[in-house]
């Protein structure tokens, strides 16, 4: 995955709009303390403690899309009731136009009851689930009242998701409607399946998203790993009807399986789960804005995989916002690659660490000799800021400096390798000029720091890191703490040793 190229890609969101055609359902929570058994069954009893109201289903989707900073355009089927009310509330809340929803005196908002036990007011436990539903087709009249919809808001839309509980909404006839006029007007279709045996009413979307169950249902067949997968792609895409087709498979990740033969395997990594409710529903709608935003299938697949990892660590259908997945890109990117870079390698990375308001803080040196006086500076930066690069001089430049023969002691590239292995430093670059007034210059840190004996004046650079606003922090020092020092001590001792030795020989 290029990474930087994703993040590009999510920075591009804003202002794409994207069609939810599905069931829109209110997820209800009770939640109470489970505090004894009921004397009257061997079933806990709750003591009430607060109720809440959550986007599920096609609302989910549209929630999601939002938090990721896309528009959705919800078009779906509401009653006319309380719940109805509470749904377009929350769906307006979150981002969403809700202008493409169709009232119905005939229908019953989907609302789903979770009774949710706590124990010791903290660890949810799901204890039961009550649905309050309509699962007939639509009637004539409501249907074309949502083809109309689709058709007045398709035109806008830069991708369409369509999520099916099925409970009625997303008839055949809806759905190859939809994905007719989305595929004359070139707009990709992007399908979440009801658990079904069969897809003819999703024939001919762009990419459907089953999961592993769902899969095995589809073709079945068991699937026990990624090589299942593979072995049977020819027979899961021709049961499947669309162009393509996205298996989601857990920790796994997910598996792409297009026409003539193509397979690729778009890994993850191992989440601790928490909760997998609107697991699905998120890896939708992140597929749908990766694709919005103009991303290939792989790219939009691995947001999809990095997006649903996160909810699933949560509680319930919570969406994911921009801000978490750009997080979570760079943390991984940050793991892959290691603290040690190139100026070109950490400058992008900087760059999206500071649009989340992180500071950074620059040191440099030789680093010849690590101490615990170095220790203390870099404990010190990151009492001010969230982000330390520190600047080590090249052998070269060590040289050049005079430092005294045999200096440096360690090569560079071991010097470099010691301090990515301390815990306050963040990232770690090299230079091989005699000062490391280029790298300022390019990094543009909010604090330049260097130790308590020199003058504010004596630290290189800070003409340039005053001018823009930023800060000069001098550390305290600790007497003797330093690599001149240690290494003079360190001559002395050896030369007395010499000595001694060969006054012994006489």
């Amino acid at each position: 995955m290029n990474w930087e190229s994703l993040l590009n890609r999510l920075e591009q969101v804003d202002g794409r709009r994207i069609l939810v055609l599905g069931d829109y359902m209110l997820d209800h929570y009770l939640y109470g303390d489970a505090e004894r058994i009921s004397p009257e069954a061997p079933v806990p009893v709750l003591r009430m403690q607060r109720e809440e109201s959550a986007l599920g289903g096609a609302g989910s989707v549209a929630a999601n899309v939002a938090a990721l900073g896309a528009t959705p355009i919800c078009v779906g089927v509401i009653g006319m009731g309380v719940d109805g009310e509470t749904l377009a509330k929350l769906l307006e809340q979150a981002g969403a136009d809700i202008s493409g929803l169709v009232r119905s005196s005939q229908r019953r908002t989907t609302r789903k009851t979770r009774i949710v036990g706590l124990a010791q007011h903290r660890h949810r436990q799901q204890l039961m689930r009550f649905d309050d539903e309509s699962r007939e087709p639509l009637d004539e009249k409501t249907a074309k009242l949502v083809v109309g919809e689709l058709k007045r808001h398709l035109a806008s839309c830069a991708a369409v998701c369509i999520e099916d509980y099925n409970k009625g909404v997303v008839t055949p006839k809806i759905a190859a409607t939809l994905i007719k006029l989305a595929g004359d007007a070139k707009i990709p279709v992007l399908v979440d399946p009801a658990p079904l045996d069969e897809y003819d009413k999703y024939s001919g979307a762009s990419i459907i998203t089953p999961n592993r169950t769902e899969t095995e249902r589809l073709i079945r067949r068991r699937l026990t790993g990624i090589e299942d997968v593979e072995k049977h792609k020819v027979d899961i895409l021709k049961s499947a009807k669309t162009q393509r087709v996205c298996v989601t498979l857990d920790a796994e990740g997910a598996a792409l399986i297009g026409r003539d033969g193509y397979f690729a395997h778009i890994p993850t990594r191992k989440r601790d789960v928490y909760d997998v409710t609107g697991a699905g529903d998120e890896v939708l709608a992140a597929l749908a804005v990766g694709i919005a935003a103009g991303c290939d299938d792989e790219e939009a697949i691995a947001l999809a995989n990095i997006a649903g990892g996160l909810e699933v660590e949560k509680f319930g259908c919570v969406p994911i916002t921009r801000d978490e997945v750009i997080g979570e890109i760079l943390l991984e990117h940050h793991q892959a690659l290691g603290k040690v870079r190139t100026l070109e390698q950490l400058l992008p990375e900087l760059k999206r660490r500071r649009s989340a308001k992180e500071e950074v803080a620059y040191t440099n040196g030789c680093f010849d000799i690590l101490h615990a006086g170095h220790a203390a500076t870099f404990a010190y930066c990151k009492e001010h800021a969230d982000i330390l690069v520190v600047g080590v001089n090249s052998d070269e430049s060590v040289k050049r400096l005079g430092k005294g023969d045999g200096r440096p002691f360690v090569n560079e590239t071991d010097r470099a390798a010691l301090l990515a292995a301390m815990g306050d430093v963040d990232y770690v670059v090299i230079f091989d000029d005699d000062t490391p007034t280029a790298h300022i210059e390019a990094i543009h840190p909010d604090y330049l720091a260097k130790g308590g004996e020199y003058d504010k004046r004596g630290v290189v650079g800070h003409e340039i890191v005053e001018a823009y606003g930023g800060e000069i922090l001098l550390v305290p020092m600790r007497e003797g703490l330093s690599t001149s020092a240690i290494a003079e001590r360190v001559k002395q001792s050896s030369a007395g040793a010499v000595a001694h030795a060969a006054k012994a020989d006489r």
